[in-house]
């Protein structure tokens, strides 16, 4: 499919992937920004939608904040990958699933609103599929953001505006709220992330839209956002683009086995390449023995190699086994759902 890109689009994209405005009105405040109407900012997200380059307009909730999840890696005949990963894919709780190239050559993503809801899912899915699920939780993360500063962004000829760099928290967005600690959502913080999980509605109130679906107000549904982006059980509130779409194909999950000791530090030096889109701690595997993780996204392969060649020359990485996972193939890519249970509310990690 060929890829048109207005202007507009592009600022659209590359601009609002970060704190969106927690205002009843959001798309008249991003067209105020742009110096164009409402109804242009619409039919422009509209266009994107239709050209599959934007997977929605939504929320990054870190892993383990609410509920439990897992990155799982399972080792299929490649006749059957398709197969399984539609299988896979079917799951609710499945958020992310990718082919990478490796033995290990299905990856996926699954969140449910408890641990023990978590394994209930995946043994379910092993039954399914027939095959192992190797379980690979996060013990510590250094870096998730997940935002792109998209190249085709440096030369714009709309009104000048902010960028990933500047973000919108501060015109925009609602004042801020004062963190807690270990805040604990309700039942109605969960369906409202559930709700949200697909995106918000392309209409002049998004945030009353999405209330009605969970008998809430409009008020209301901006004041519990506001709240959880505020204690951090909400990365990230804006555009979350397709990024293999836009270009970005080559895709690699870096992963090393280090000694436990210096995963922290090493950790927080890789988190300081812009080029490095996520960095995390997982617990090695008898059969997976790889303890430090990271994500560089690029558009070839060689810039990717290049980059991860300075990467671990930088941080002294070379004396340590290592694997580079890049993906081939995106199965499903949506928010993660976390449904409350019946008679209680689990935020464990």
């Amino acid at each position: 499919m060929q890829i048109t890109l207005t202007e507009l689009h592009k600022r659209l994209l590359n601009d609002f992937q970060r704190d969106f405005p927690l205002t009843p009105s959001p798309y008249r405040a991003l067209a105020g920004h742009l110096g164009v109407d409402e109804a242009a900012v619409l039919a422009a997200f509209a266009e994107l939608d239709r050209q599959q380059l934007v997977s929605r307009i939504g929320a990054i909730i870190p892993p383990n904040h609410i509920g439990a999840s897992t990155l799982v890696a399972m080792a299929i005949p490649p006749g059957q990958l398709q197969a399984v990963a539609d299988r896979i894919s079917a799951f609710p709780e499945v958020n992310h699933n990718y082919e990478r190239e490796n033995r290990f050559n299905l990856w996926f993503v699954a969140a449910a609103s408890s641990a023990k809801q978590l394994q209930t899912v995946l043994a379910a899915i092993e039954q399914a599929t027939g095959f192992a699920a190797l379980r690979l939780p996060l013990v510590d993360d250094f870096f998730i953001d997940l935002g792109f500063q998209l190249e085709f962004c440096q030369s714009s000829t709309l009104p000048p505006t902010v960028s990933l760099s500047n973000p919108l928290a501060v015109s925009l967005s609602n004042p801020p709220v004062a963190r807690q600690t270990q805040y604990k959502p309700d039942t109605q913080d969960l369906a409202l992330l559930a709700q949200i999980a697909d995106g918000l509605p392309l209409c002049p109130r998004p945030y009353a839209q999405l209330g009605l679906q969970i008998s809430m107000d409009e008020v209301e549904v901006i004041h519990r956002l506001t709240v959880l982006k505020a204690q951090g059980l909400i990365k990230r509130l804006g555009v979350i683009v397709k990024h293999r779409p836009l270009g970005y194909r080559a895709n690699a999950m870096v992963v090393w086995d280090v000694p436990d000791a210096q995963v922290k530090q090493l950790g927080g030096q890789i988190s300081q390449f812009n080029f490095v889109t996520l960095c995390y701690q997982r617990p090695r595997h008898a059969e997976w023995p790889y303890n430090l993780y990271c994500m560089i996204h690029g558009k070839n392969r060689a810039t990717v190699l290049a980059q991860l060649a300075q990467l671990s020359q930088a941080c002294g990485l070379g004396e340590f086994a290592r694997q580079v996972l890049f993906s081939r193939r995106c199965f499903k890519q949506r928010g993660a759902v976390y449904q409350a249970p019946p008679t209680s509310v689990t935020a464990n990690g």
